[in-house]
C-alpha cells in the first residue's frame, strides 16, 4: 500500500511563506483563499519561549470528518490517502467546512481578482475555468503526483511529481512521501525525530506530521 503524507520540520521553518505563494501561483486561488497557510505562534513559557512557524492546510486525514458529512459524496479519499473533492458533485452546502477541525476548506461565491474587477494576465492563464460556488482545499498537488507517476517518477523524490509547497521551501522544512515505505524520506524523518500531529485527539488521523523537540505548540 501507499500512504502519502507531509512532514514539516518546525525547527527549520523560517516563516517566509514561500510555500503559501507557490501554492497560490500553482493553483490560481483567489484573494483570501490560502490552501497552504503558515501560522505564527509562540511556544513555551517565560523565560523559555520560542517563536514557531507552523505550515498548515488540509491534513488529508485517515478518517476525514469532511467526508462523513458530505451529502453528495463529493469529498472522497483515494487509496493512497489523498482526500479529494469532485467539483461536479459538490453543491456548496459547506457542511464539510463546518466539520473540518483544521479550518482548511474554502468556498468562494463569486469570482475575485487580486487587482480590481479584471484578472491580470497571469490570473487569466491560471483560472480559465473559475471555481466558484463549490468548496476547495489543498489537494497535495494531486495533478502533479498523478502526472509524475504516469512517467515513472517518485512523489517526494522527483521534483516534477512533488507538491509545489515542498519544492519551493527555501529551508528544506517541508517533505513529502510514502509513509508506508520504510526507506522513504518521510518515514526516516519520523523514525529519527520527535513529532506530533495537529488536533490528534479528534481521532481524524491527520496525514500531516510536525517535527518539534518540545511540547507541541498547538
Amino acid at each position: 500500500m501507499t500512504r502519502y503524507v507531509m512532514v514539516a520540520d518546525l525547527r527549520r521553518c523560517v516563516g517566509c511563506q514561500t510555500c503559501t505563494a507557490a501554492c497560490k501561483e500553482a493553483n490560481g486561488t483567489p484573494p483570501g483563499v490560502q490552501w497552504r497557510r503558515v501560522l505564527d505562534l509562540e511556544a513555551g513559557e517565560y523565560p523559555d519561549v520560542s517563536r514557531v512557524f507552523v505550515p498548515t492546510g488540509c491534513q488529508h486525514c485517515d478518517e476525514p470528518p469532511c467526508m462523513e458529512v458530505c451529502p453528495t459524496t463529493a469529498t472522497g479519499k483515494r487509496d493512497d490517502g489523498i482526500v479529494t473533492i469532485d467539483y461536479d458533485l459538490c453543491i456548496g452546502c459547506a457542511y464539510c467546512i463546518m466539520a473540518c477541525p483544521y479550518e482548511a476548506r474554502y468556498k468562494v461565491d463569486e469570482r475575485r481578482f487580486a487587482f480590481g474587477a479584471a484578472p491580470t494576465p497571469a490570473e487569466r492563464a491560471r483560472t480559465a475555468q473559475p471555481i466558484v460556488d463549490v468548496v476547495t482545499k489543498c489537494t497535495f498537488c494531486v495533478d502533479r503526483i498523478d502526472a509524475g507517476l504516469a512517467k515513472g517518477l517518485v512523489p517526494g523524490k522527483d521534483p516534477e511529481a512533488t507538491p509545489v509547497c515542498v519544492q519551493s521551501c527555501i529551508s528544506g522544512a517541508m517533505r513529502f512521501g510514502d509513509i508506508d515505505d520504510p526507506q522513504s524520506g518521510v518515514s526516516q524523518l519520523l523514525a529519527e525525530n520527535r513529532w506530533f500531529r495537529m488536533h490528534e485527539s479528534e481521532g481524524t488521523g491527520p496525514g500531516f506530521y510536525y517535527l518539534w523537540d518540545k511540547e507541541a505548540p498547538l
